[in-house]
């Protein structure tokens, strides 16, 4: 029986969730499993990987072949590393002893790796909450500036007009105008008035 270690799918549609089990090469994606190794989720940010790491190796040890996927997360988690190292032991390499040594320290620096990306993207999006939270910032207050702009009464400049000003000095000039116009009158009545007098004697 050729045994594999792959990926199992559940979870909803949109939203996969993987269990890693070591299954028949013959049977299903989705059916039965020899043995639930662990689980991947690919939602979260980094992914989420919960795996038995010793089960893992001892179905690694004994042939199982993983698929592409999971030779990925085994490789990512350490296990296939493990595994070659207990190889150069059996090959008299080194011992079991230096073997160890040489994982934990690939273990210390796998975990600066992963904290290092971890914290660069809680930067990031620490770095795009805080920009989300000024433009709301000046948004709301272009918005209140607006509404106080809205609700705020116009006063209405008082203009002096200069038409009711200028009423009585145009009637005065109409006033004298008439007066000049009737002075040639009265001065022509005058000089007639004389004349009538001597037509009369």
């Amino acid at each position: 029986m050729a045994t594999k270690i792959r990926l199992q799918r559940f979870g909803k549609k949109g939203k996969p969730v993987y269990h890693i089990v070591a299954a028949d090469s013959r049977s299903k994606r989705d059916g039965r499993s020899i043995e639930r190794l662990g689980l991947y989720n690919p939602n979260t940010n980094p992914a989420s990987i919960d795996l038995n790491h010793d089960r893992a190796l001892y179905w690694v040890q004994v042939g199982a072949v993983p698929t592409d996927t999971a030779r990925t997360i085994l490789s990512y988690t350490g296990v296939l590393t493990k595994k070659h190292l207990l190889d150069g032991v059996k090959k008299g390499a080194h011992t079991e002893e230096e073997a160890l040594a040489k994982y934990e320290a690939w273990l210390e620096g796998k975990a600066k790796q992963i904290s290092t990306v971890t914290s660069a993207i809680e930067k990031t999006k620490a770095d795009a909450a805080a920009k989300a939270l000024a433009a709301e910032k000046e948004s709301r207050a272009a918005k209140e500036a607006e509404i106080l702009a809205k609700n705020t009464p116009e006063v209405e400049e008082t203009v002096e007009e200069p038409a009711a000003e200028e009423a009585p000095i145009a009637e005065a000039a109409t006033e004298e105008a008439s007066a000049a116009e009737e002075a040639p009158v009265a001065e022509a009545a005058t000089e007639e008035a004389p004349a009538a007098e001597e037509a009369a004697e």
